[in-house]
């Protein structure tokens, strides 16, 4: 089964930044049978309208892109609520899907699952060989839970639940809220105006050492189309009953200093950059070993650069709704 047979492709989660991109890539591919909900439509968190939802649609894949998410500092302040609300959400989609009796799903992960010291790159074995790093822990325990949810659908039933963990995203539509946001859209937001204020400083949190891999949303949403709909026969090839997920990045990575000052020349800023050592770097270093989905013949088609300016320009152009 894959995405040209008969029935519907639930997008759970179609708008946030993940979502919005899913979808975009399957109307491009021509796929005009997607069933789409909104928070409002539909609560992910209520298990009886979860189930009620999957059991009366006649739907063939579900895309699980639906998750509480935000940077270190809502990690670090809201931990109950990221580990309550995701495994809720995703427990309720798994669950249901498998009790709807629906064959194929995708769930969407995160590179965060990966102990804070692994091995660079992180190959997809080195799950649950050490500890988290702290500042994100519950989120990643949820995504571990949404992991093991899956193989285990999987081993005992037959159910074909795929996942795929990405690394760190941006694009349009991200969140820019100065609190809440992920390392490249706050450096976004905070360039910007600065540029506006003609700021003389602008301080980035932390040292600037760590390295990140960063992967536009539309790169990701074109390997989880490739991942949903590859043969089993094939995504057998790269994967156990024991390590199921899929690793999604672009192979490279880059300091939060260097991507700082990218960030800097892309919206003009001239003045200075300082870092504020006193606030967490978080894991010092998180590149993915990409090899077994690149195998699958696909690889980003963005650089960076290219996906920051991108990304800039639909800022500009929606910042009241960005905000």
């Amino acid at each position: 089964m894959n995405a040209h047979s008969d029935g519907l492709i639930f997008v759970a989660g179609h708008n946030g930044l993940v979502g919005r991109s899913l979808v975009r890539r399957l109307r491009t591919l021509g796929h005009d049978n997607l069933l789409l909900r909104s928070r409002s439509e539909l609560n992910l968190s209520d298990q009886a309208a979860v189930q009620a939802f999957l059991s009366s649609h006649p739907i063939s894949q579900i895309y699980v892109a639906a998750a509480k998410v935000g940077g270190i500092l809502a990690n670090s302040t809201l931990p109950a609520d990221f580990i309550h609300e995701n495994l809720l959400i995703q427990s309720n989609l798994i669950a249901g899907a498998h009790a709807a009796g629906i064959q194929q799903l995708l769930f969407l992960g995160s590179s965060c699952i990966y102990p804070k010291l692994a091995a660079q790159p992180i190959v997809e074995e080195a799950l649950l060989t050490g500890p988290l790093e702290p500042t994100n822990e519950p989120y990643a325990i949820a995504k571990i839970a949404g992991i093991k949810l899956c193989e285990g659908f999987a081993r005992q039933y037959g159910r074909d639940y795929r996942t795929v963990m990405p690394t760190n995203l941006y694009g349009p539509h991200d969140n820019f809220h100065p609190s809440g946001s992920h390392v490249l859209p706050a450096l976004i937001r905070r360039f910007v105006e600065a540029v506006e204020q003609n700021a003389p400083v602008v301080t980035v949190w932390g040292s600037g050492t760590p390295r990140r891999e960063f992967l536009h949303v539309d790169d990701l949403a074109a390997a989880c189309v490739t991942v949903m709909n590859v043969g089993a026969e094939r995504l057998g090839s790269i994967t156990t009953e024991t390590c199921s997920h899929v690793n999604i990045g672009c192979g490279e990575d880059h300091t939060i200093a260097d991507v700082a000052h990218l960030v800097a020349r892309l919206t003009g800023y001239r003045g200075a950059i300082e870092f504020d050592t006193s606030k967490p770097d978080g894991t010092p270093r998180k590149l993915l070993d990409c090899s077994k989905v690149f195998s699958l013949d696909w690889k980003p088609a963005l650089s960076l650069e290219q996906g920051l300016r991108q990304t800039i320009d639909w800022y500009l152009a929606n910042r009241a709704s960005a905000a």
